[in-house]
């Protein structure tokens, strides 16, 4: 993108404070993952801003800093990366009705999964730190270790169509088409 995702303006605010924005409506509490040394722009005072511990390991190791956070105060987490800013909240929501007795509920589209638009369980946390510890950094290796809820466009499609949620930004053409998307 060749700038900071988190940093990059939507309208009034950048990507990740229209996330955090966003998931306000319907999580509590928030906790942003971040970088050892990445820098973020300024969040309202009540998110809770942890680091990964090692750097380079991927959304595992930003999974477990969620976690390990979240460890006392929640049993679920909801997950998703700085660069989703069309996310819908009725989504969320929907994903978390979906979790039932599953240890995780992930999107899964044409048979690729979406590891940054899932609910996880705090119970989940023994085998992220098992796998990090083998290096097995994919997601996909945690979703083979748990019970895992693969969610179908069809559950969704009540609360978000055309899974706006999905949509992360990874090109520039994408972030216009995004900024277009919301008539900014």
């Amino acid at each position: 993108m060749g700038s900071s995702k988190a940093h990059l303006p939507f309208g009034p605010e950048t990507m990740l404070q229209r996330i955090v924005r966003l998931l306000g409506q319907v999580v509590s509490p928030i906790v942003a993952v971040a970088a050892p040394d990445q820098s973020l722009p300024e969040l309202p005072s009540d998110v809770v801003l942890v680091r990964d511990e090692h750097e380079d390991r991927g959304p595992l190791e930003g999974l477990r800093a969620g976690l390990m956070e979240l460890r006392d105060t929640g049993d679920i987490a909801y997950v998703t990366g700085c660069d989703a800013p069309l996310l819908v909240p009725g989504f969320v929501e929907h994903m978390v009705a979906l979790l039932g007795d599953y240890d995780i509920a992930v999107m899964e589209v044409y048979g690729f999964v979406h590891p940054l638009s899932a609910v996880y369980r705090g119970s989940t946390l023994p085998h992220v730190d098992a796998l990090l510890a083998a290096d097995f950094l994919r997601p996909s290796f945690l979703f083979e270790r748990v019970r895992t809820r693969r969610v179908q466009p069809a559950e969704v499609a009540s609360v978000d169509p055309d899974l706006l949620t999905l949509r992360n930004l990874n090109t520039r053409e994408e972030y216009l088409s995004a900024l277009s998307h919301e008539g900014l």
